[in-house]
């Protein structure tokens, strides 16, 4: 008797985007935007704005094309440390013989 398989849909499975960029950066971006533009009320600030909002959307549909969750690789990069040594594992502790090898 063959395995039951169950179909999953790509309806209850598609990550959060708008405007083809991730959902929090694009508007976190126009907010901004919005907000220079608005509180110096100059024709070079909304230049600039817009200009902001542009580039920053452009970013941001680029980021999620090359890959959707981007953001929290980025994030979880930043935790780790800024340095690993070339062991197997980090509670190894080398014998001072193979650190001596490489000298």
């Amino acid at each position: 008797m063959p395995l039951r398989t169950i179909p999953i849909h790509r309806v209850g499975n598609r990550h959060n985007l708008f405007m083809g960029g991730d959902r929090e950066l694009v508007m976190f971006s126009g907010m901004l935007a919005f907000a220079l533009i608005f509180s110096a009320q100059e024709l070079r600030a909304t230049i600039f704005g817009l200009a902001l909002w542009f580039g920053a959307l452009f970013a941001c549909r680029l980021m999620a094309k090359s890959d959707v969750q981007m953001r929290f690789v980025y994030l979880r990069s930043r935790k780790y440390r800024k340095y690993y040594p070339a062991r197997s594992t980090p509670f190894r502790t080398n014998p001072k013989s193979q650190g001596d090898q490489y000298r």
